[in-house]
């Protein structure tokens, strides 16, 4: 976690717990290796990510009763360690919280630790209910339990301790409560991330920069360090103009205060490099990653090298180079080799890669090939690789199969994805977009009751935390109605089209082709419920955006001007058409989905 004060100026007072436990809880996401992860396949999906998760896979308890009390059923703290009456001493606390740190630190575990932990909340916060203000020895308290919890893979009850934590503090009372505040705050952030809950991480983490900023200056090394790490938030989150304005003031700060083409340096470019690639500024993402590759090497890091060589074949790949993009993976594939072995997950990557350029060159044979070769590295991978690249390599070379119209075993790999995610904490943004790939893919062989069950489970999963007015989710609306409209589910799509429109109408506008794409759902949808003028005025608005972007006589413009032809001649007549509007959305649709099934959605491997 980014420090707040320097070693000289930090305060006694440690907000943290020996050995394992004194790093934060991070995110899902390493976004120095972001880049790499993203897919470049035909139809893509982005890991969410790429990503040193907590190794526990224990799902995240429910049970938020009490903050500081006996989780229920527990034996780590049915036993008391010393009589209640005795934590009215006020030299309990901080003994009992020795022990706690002690005991992680001895190597015993978090279970005994955390009943330490528990007893030594209870006893500061009597000894403040008898006319003291809490204490930041309570916070402090707090901090550590939380992270117990954490490490047991029990987010769920880490919450509220750091919501308690947070509210102690006073930070106009100088460098100890503001160091309290700041580290509950991003614990808070990483602990939300862990849950899934992007949009609450972020929030924690502002106010642990603008606390730190408050304390240290807009200028200080130490605030350059967080607002990197609130621009992989973003970043993960999706927001690039935010992550871009926070790693170009970390930029600024490293240049003043580090040597000229500095190992920090290095670190922002490849996270600015991942913001423009995302944005599709593929020369500005290009001269990061050489810059960031000058400056690794200058430093001696050759070993990371590969790495960024890797991410400069991706960009090379998306601008079309593919000579330069072959000769790049090749460097990198032989690094990996060399120093990581021809087992190794990141070997895979590279195969992965190379798979998606011979598919984009036409020679499906050498395409198929590494295809292959990765997915024998991922059936047997080093020990200790993390779920979450295996998954994410299998749903890459998922996109690759079903764009060599092999649906079935693009499906296959899918699931066995979702498998391998299914208990780990934090990943129901990845899985919502699993869920919605299986969806798309269902869709295609015309299993329609099937792709609309998986759209639901994965809207269910977005909505649950809290990622639900993104572009992506919109768009997983649109495919979900467009299930239904096959299942003649006609209402339902309706009500799918119309919540879809709204994400979109905010997040790119109205005249977006995938906002124009809904719109045109949702007109032919009203046609069919007999609501013609309100399809009539949606039409009238697509086709004229369709002309000014597409010009008159492109197909789709062709195909928008007969169906509001059709619909201005019929709209006065007292004439059911349902049946032939629903059969015309049916057609168009299903043609659509097969046409645009190309089409990427960075965040979580969606395609409309």
């Amino acid at each position: 976690m980014p420090g707040l004060v320097s070693p000289s100026e930090r305060p006694s007072l440690r907000i943290s717990v020996p050995g394992s436990m004194d790093s934060q809880i991070r995110r899902n996401g390493d976004l120095s290796e972001l880049r790499n992860a993203r897919t470049r396949s035909p139809t893509p999906k982005k890991p969410l990510s790429p990503s040193p998760s907590s190794s526990s896979r224990a799902k995240p308890s429910s049970d938020r009763s009490s903050p500081i009390g006996k989780r229920r059923g527990s034996p780590a703290t049915d036993k008391p360690i010393v009589d209640e009456s005795s934590l009215d001493n006020p030299d309990l606390g901080p003994f009992l919280l020795k022990l706690a740190r002690d005991t992680i630190a001895s190597g015993e575990g978090p279970t005994k630790a955390l009943e330490y932990a528990l007893r030594a909340c209870k006893s500061f916060e009597r000894c403040a209910a008898e006319g003291q203000e809490p204490s930041l020895e309570l916070a402090m308290s707090l901090h550590v339990t939380a992270a117990i919890y954490c490490s047991l893979g029990r987010y769920g009850e880490a919450l509220p301790l750091l919501e308690q934590a947070v509210t102690i503090p006073d930070v106009v009372r100088g460098p100890d409560h503001a160091l309290a505040a700041f580290s509950g705050y991003m614990q808070l952030g990483d602990t939300h991330s862990m849950l899934g809950h992007i949009d609450q991480s972020i929030g924690c983490y502002a106010r642990g920069l603008e606390i730190q900023i408050q304390a240290l200056g807009d200028s200080d090394p130490r605030v350059a360090e967080t607002c990197r790490y609130l621009a992989e938030a973003h970043v993960q989150a999706m927001q690039f103009d935010e992550a871009e304005k926070l790693c170009q003031k970390t930029l600024e700060i490293h240049r003043e205060h580090s040597a000229p083409a500095s190992i920090e340096e290095a670190a922002d470019r490849r996270l600015m490099a991942i913001i423009c690639d995302a944005k599709g500024d593929y020369d500005a993402a290009l001269e990061h990653l050489v810059l960031a590759s000058m400056a690794m090497i200058a430093n001696g890091h050759e070993g990371e090298v590969a790495s960024v060589d890797l991410s400069i074949g991706n960009t090379y790949l998306a601008l079309g180079r593919y000579d330069e993009a072959v000769f790049s993976y090749q460097k990198a594939l032989t690094v990996f080799k060399s120093t990581k072995g021809d087992n190794h997950t990141a070997v895979a990557l590279v195969f992965v890669r190379l798979a998606d350029l011979y598919y984009r060159t036409g020679k499906l044979r050498e395409s198929r090939s590494y295809c292959e070769n990765a997915l024998r590295i991922y059936a047997k991978p080093v020990p200790g690789t993390a779920p979450e690249d295996i998954a994410g390599g299998l749903v890459e070379i998922a996109s690759l199969y079903e764009a060599l119209e092999e649906p079935e075993e693009a499906l296959k790999l899918l699931q066995k994805a979702l498998k391998l995610l299914e208990d780990i904490p934090g990943q129901w943004s990845m899985v919502a977009g699993i869920e919605a790939q299986v969806g798309v893919m269902h869709y295609i062989v015309g299993r329609y009751g099937e792709a609309r069950n998986s759209f639901e489970s994965a809207v269910a999963k977005l909505r649950a935390i809290g990622e639900k007015k993104s572009a992506f989710f919109g768009m997983l609306l649109n495919q979900m109605g467009l299930a239904c409209v096959q299942l003649f589910k006609i209402s339902e799509a309706a009500l799918l089209f119309e919540e879809s429109k709204a994400i979109l109408e905010q997040e790119h506008g109205v005249d977006h082709l995938d906002t124009l794409g809904v719109y045109s759902n949702l007109a032919a949808t009203y046609d069919a419920m007999g609501r013609v003028e309100e399809a009539i005025e949606l039409l009238e608005h697509v086709l004229k955006a369709r002309e000014e972007r597409l010009g008159t006589a492109n197909p789709d413009v062709e195909e928008e001007r007969r169906r509001l032809t059709e619909l201005l001649k019929e709209a006065g007549r007292s004439r059911n058409r349902k049946q032939k509007s629903l059969e015309n959305l049916i057609v168009s649709t299903s043609q659509r989905m097969k046409k645009e099934v190309t089409k990427r959605w960075p965040s979580l491997g969606f395609k409309s």
